[in-house]
């Protein structure tokens, strides 16, 4: 006979990472490893947590520095900005740089292509809402 323990689902590729960023970013300053463990719930060993972490680093997703014998860690920039390094990693990949962003310029939405071509005319403008009509 066998022994069969119920194991929960394997999580997604990146949800792990996910998990951890949003939980440093509901944080009020760096926080430590154990910190994060248990904001998600402490069914992570430390471990995976500072497994995690340390990709993250590599990723250059979060920062981290020596808080007496351990390391406190911080997350690197907003949402907005990991999802840019996310792309700008894809991009970064491909050998055909300009069919990949006319491939992704063509395929966007009439309102995010308009708003592309604002950010590019004016790179200095920070939008906070982007839905919300600017008065020019």
């Amino acid at each position: 006979m066998t022994d069969r323990r119920q194991r929960s689902p394997r999580r997604g590729q990146g949800e792990l990472e996910a998990q951890v960023l949003s939980a440093l970013r509901a944080g009020e300053g760096p926080a430590t490893a154990g910190w994060v463990q248990e904001r998600l719930g402490g069914d992570l060993a430390y471990t995976t947590v500072i497994t995690i972490l340390t990709r993250l680093l590599a990723k250059g997703a979060v920062t981290r520095e020596r808080a007496g014998r351990s390391f406190v860690w911080t997350p690197a920039s907003d949402e907005a900005g990991l999802a840019a390094r996310r792309m700008r990693r894809v991009l970064d990949g491909e050998r055909d740089r300009e069919a990949v962003l006319a491939s992704f310029v063509t395929s966007l939405e009439p309102g995010d292509e308009r708003l592309l071509r604002e950010l590019l005319a004016h790179p200095e403008v920070q939008l906070a809402h982007p839905e919300a009509e600017r008065e020019d």
